[in-house]
């Protein structure tokens, strides 16, 4: 195996087969890897039999559990206007034919659902007892369809240009609760809940005033001194075990909803969501990607819909006590039509040959748009030792973040992250990994390749978009990443796809072959 990136701290996978490793996020004894930079698809699982080359898509589906439907490749990741219109799918029941090798774990991964709920709805007494061939009810058709009632605009969702004046020490600092003086072990280092939230906005680019208002909502941390043990251990509401305490992995888990809903209204793939009692609720039509966000966020910690209205009701009001009127935040539009794709270089030396390992793929998380790319250098099975090669700036910028494997560029050079391009880059090591601070042109030196900052099989470089805070799909057709050229296509699954100049093409493949071999 040659790169996959699955947490940010190291928890060994469960499983390791290639083609569907990005569904193990599913699994609770993975939480961690809810805080990586590879990770699964919120699509429904492909027809890894159907005919056609990578990229190509299958007619939509009409619905699926927590309401996932088939990405197009290419599909556009930010519409016009604020709160778009969509037609709802003419039925949100799904079906799912079971194959060799598939597990009730893994079906319910895939589907964003748990294994309890697949039980349920299939009346199955032991979850280790399939058969090929048997037809299993992934969701039903919703119960109820869930408010319209928009609850925050999107840039307040997502860490873009409405946050660079904020001050999150502040922020903290004026309240009294447990959260003002709290520290925690985040990989090996100890950090205060200023660090912890940073660096979890930063990761997932969500929005602090969001995080904060979910952490006082569930777990009263920012009022509350000596909360109860539950809400001190699952501050965000995910009490599913020991591997779910503390609050980085618990914001982690909270950023990867917000983002599982948020960019599943974008990309008009998410229409169901599920409370922790089973019921499925249908998504209004009339939302916006903000709203989406904390429905979807929300539904996963509520017992039922009659408290997850109520949750909504709290969370509005909580939000308005601490920060006013949300709309008094709002950037609006986030991506303007005259937003320019940055024409990016291909991230090592010229005179180098790399390999296309991993195509389109969520930036980070298992959620969102498939913002990411994988690279390995020429060095064959080194594992996880530090590559020789250097992993090299695909433009000019400021770097603003140089920490724990995580590069992050800011190509408009005002040293915020949430405005403008910004670039990231992952997996590199310490040693000569550049400074924050540095200006850096393309083609300038980033750092070596290697495993750090998450689990991965191998050393290699993640490479990432996004702009004023949207992580943008490498196959955006509006925002195409182009790299020297080249511009990825998504394939069926995540990893999977193709890199495309003019009439050359390369295959995403764990392999050192012709195929996936690319050059400036």
């Amino acid at each position: 195996m040659l790169a996959r990136e699955v947490g940010s701290v190291i928890i060994q996978p469960m499983i390791w087969t290639r083609r569907h490793r990005w569904l193990l996020a599913s699994v609770s004894l993975m939480l961690t890897a809810l805080a990586a930079t590879g990770c699964r698809r919120d699509v429904l699982i492909p027809d890894l039999d159907a005919s056609g080359p990578p990229g190509s898509s299958s007619s939509r589906p009409s619905g699926g559990s927590a309401g996932v439907i088939q990405r197009p490749a290419g599909a556009a990741l930010v519409p016009p206007t604020a709160t778009p219109t969509r037609v709802p799918p003419e039925t949100t029941a799904t079906t799912y034919t079971v194959r060799a090798g598939d597990t009730l774990l893994r079906i319910a991964g895939a589907y964003g659902t748990t294994v309890e709920s697949l039980m349920h709805l299939n009346g199955l007494a032991d979850p280790d007892r399939l058969a090929v061939g048997q037809v299993l009810k992934v969701s039903m058709e919703a119960e109820n369809t869930g408010p319209d009632e928009r609850l925050l605009p999107d840039s307040e969702l997502v860490y873009g240009p409405g946050y660079i004046d904020y001050d999150l020490a502040a922020d903290i600092g004026r309240h009294p609760g447990l959260i003002s003086g709290y520290t925690e072990l985040v990989d090996g280092r100890e950090l205060t809940a200023v660090q912890i939230i940073e660096l979890v906005a930063e990761q997932y680019s969500v929005g602090p005033r969001v995080l904060l208002s979910l952490l006082e909502l569930r777990g009263g941390w920012l009022s509350d001194a000596d909360p109860a043990p539950a809400q001190r251990q699952y501050p965000l509401g995910y009490d599913r075990g020991v591997y779910w305490q503390g609050l980085y992995r618990q914001l982690c888990l909270a950023a990867n909803a917000l983002n599982a809903g948020a960019y599943g209204w974008w990309l008009d793939t998410l229409w169901l969501i599920q409370t922790a009692d089973g019921a499925f609720i249908q998504l209004s039509a009339d939302l916006n990607a903000g709203t989406a966000g904390i429905q979807k966020m929300v539904a996963d910690t509520s017992r039922s819909y009659e408290t997850w209205l109520a949750d909504l009701s709290d969370f509005r009001e909580i939000y308005a006590s601490l920060y006013g009127p949300a709309e008094d935040y709002a950037v609006e539009p986030l991506l303007l039509p005259e937003t320019a794709s940055p024409e990016l270089r291909l991230p090592w030396a010229e005179d180098e040959v790399w390999y296309y390992t991993g195509g389109p793929h969520p930036g980070w998380g298992t959620l969102g748009a498939l913002s990411a790319v994988d690279f390995v250098t020429d060095e064959r099975y080194i594992g996880c030792a530090v590559s020789q090669r250097w992993v090299t700036a695909v433009a000019d910028g400021l770097i603003v973040v140089s920490d724990d494997g995580m590069v992050l560029q800011d190509l408009d050079g005002d040293g915020f992250t949430g405005t403008g391009w910004v670039i990231l880059y992952m997996h590199i090591a310490g040693q000569g990994r550049v400074e924050a601070g540095t200006q850096v042109e393309a083609g300038d030196r980033i750092g070596h390749p290697s495993c750090e900052g998450g689990v991965s099989d191998a050393s290699h470089v993640h490479l990432a978009r996004r702009v004023n805070g949207v992580w943008v799909s490498a196959d955006d057709p509006a925002y195409p990443m182009s790299l020297s050229g080249w511009v990825p296509v998504a394939g069926a699954d995540h990893y999977e796809g193709r890199l495309l100049r003019g009439d050359e093409s390369r295959t995403a493949c764990e392999c050192w072959e012709s195929v996936n071999a690319v050059r400036h």
